[in-house]
């Protein structure tokens, strides 16, 4: 499995809910049909929030992930991760988004 990191800044969201951290994955899952799956949430500053994200190909599915990120009004301040690695850190992975 590879890793999808969705970074949430709560100072630059219209609505810093976080129960995102559980909406968002369940939501990317379902669009996805399964092929990006939860696979967990850290904290990585007091403010911002980190979302993991697992599929079999990042760079293949990354795209799904920014498509939602853009349609949503709250998330347009997220920026994402991708790596080939399984459970990357933030620092193990390429920014793709913005």
């Amino acid at each position: 499995m590879q890793t999808i990191i969705i970074k949430l800044d709560s100072r630059k969201m219209e609505n810093p809910d976080l129960d995102i951290r559980y909406t968002m994955p369940e939501r990317i899952e379902k669009i996805t049909s399964g092929r990006i799956a939860d696979n967990g949430y850290d904290y990585i500053t007091n403010y911002e929030l980190g979302i993991w994200l697992a599929t079999e190909n990042a760079h293949e599915m990354f795209p799904a992930v920014t498509e939602i990120i853009r349609n949503d009004s709250n998330l347009k301040s997220a920026e994402v991760y991708i790596s080939d690695m399984e459970n990357a850190e933030l620092n193990e992975c390429k920014k793709v988004y913005p």
